[in-house]
């Protein structure tokens, strides 16, 4: 079995800083690309950012220059520092991972539960 728990979510004044965690667990081989995802209400889940195990990274538009994403490959943790939020960026966020399952030796995507990011204007 795989979890990734997401920590860190909470509300914030527009101009303020968070910091999301996620952490990986279980039966779990290797991790490939590692992402941040979010969904605000009554809209589709978009990409935020992701980071391969290279520490190659990438953002949505609408991030960039604000937010950071990092990891740490031998703890299995990513983490995605959040500057300067906006309104706009009120959603639930969600951490998700591409990586080889060490029983079933298959590679798939895995969720966290998701944390709740709320920007009060």
């Amino acid at each position: 079995q795989v979890q990734l728990v997401e920590s860190g979510g909470g509300l914030v004044q527009a101009g303020g800083s968070l910091r999301l965690s996620c952490a990986a667990s279980g039966s779990i081989f290797s991790i490939n690309d590692m992402g941040w995802y979010r969904q605000a209400a009554e809209k589709q889940r978009e990409l935020v950012a992701t980071i391969s195990s290279g520490g190659y990274t990438n953002y949505a538009d609408s991030v960039k220059g604000r937010f950071t994403i990092s990891r740490d490959n031998a703890k299995r943790t990513m983490s995605l520092q959040m500057n300067s939020l906006k309104p706009d960026d009120t959603a639930v966020y969600y951490c998700n991972a591409n990586l080889l399952h060490s029983t079933s030796w298959t590679y798939r995507d895995y969720w966290g539960q998701g944390t709740q990011v709320t920007v009060s204007s």
